[in-house]
Order: structure tokens, then sequence, then C-alpha cells
């Protein structure tokens, strides 16, 4: 892999999760900016760096590796992550938003360290929809906890 194409990945990865933050670090959520940029663009640089020695190793004559296990195991660990973002109290949950789009923003680091780049547009696309547009829309559904009717 070429070292262009290594930065453009990481930099993919770095940017979607900055859009990704954006609308947390706005409403002063803890999970901000920062926070969504460093899990996107650790995804991404895991899953270059397991492409890596896969190709690595092949070249060996090692091709029983499978880099598909170091996705399974990043998977397991931002969801430890974004478990121990939620706080259950005796009458609410929060912060599952932030613990999903912190999901998120590993998928999406992990699409651009493989190089997905369609993959990373359209799920920024519906994420950024997802935190933004869709919170506003449900101030206006009655029954809603957010609405004000």
């Amino acid at each position: 892999m070429e070292t262009m194409e290594i930065v453009i990945r990481l930099g993919v990865a770095t940017g979607a999760g900055l859009l990704l933050g954006l609308d947390r670090e706005l409403r002063g959520v803890s999970a901000g900016i920062r926070t969504h940029a460093l899990v996107a663009m650790s995804s991404a640089l895991i899953t270059v760096s397991a492409l890596m020695l896969y190709n690595d190793m092949r070249t060996d004559g090692r091709a029983d590796v499978d880099p598909l296990r170091v996705i399974q195991g990043l998977a397991q660990a931002i969801g430890f992550v974004a478990a121990g973002a939620i706080v259950v109290s005796k009458t609410a949950v929060h912060n599952l938003t932030s613990a999903a789009n912190i999901w998120l923003a590993a998928a999406i680091g992990i699409a651009a360290g493989a190089g997905q780049m369609v993959l990373v547009t359209v799920g920024v696309g519906f994420g950024v929809v997802i935190v933004t547009l869709v919170r506003v829309l449900e101030r206006f559904i009655p029954g809603s906890e957010k609405g004000d009717g």
C-alpha cells in the first residue's frame, strides 16, 4: 500500500469522525469531535495495519492469516467503549445516542481503512442525517419525549 493511499484512508476516517462528532460537540455532549475523530482514525489505522500485515504474510507464503479477525476484535473492543458511555439511572438511560454514534465512527473508520470510500460516504451521510435532522424532526412527533406536546 502506497504512503499516499494510507494518508488518504486515515484522513478520510479522521474527517468523517470529526463530522460525526460535530453535532455532539455543539450540543455539549462529552463524546464530541475529538472522541469521534480518534475512534474513526484509530479504527482505520488498525484496519490498514491488518491489511498490510496480511499482504506481507501472504507474500511470505503464510496465507492462512485472516485480516477479518482483526476487524472482529476491533468491533468487540469498540462495543465495550460504547457500552461504557451508557449511563443508567433509576428512571432513564443516558448516552445511548452517543454510544451508537461512537460505534458508527468505528464502523466508518474500518470502512475507510479498507478503502471502501462509497461505503464511508453513504454511512457518514446517513449518520449525519440521523443525529441532526431526525433529532430536529423528533420535536414534532406527538408523544415523543423530545416533543413539546
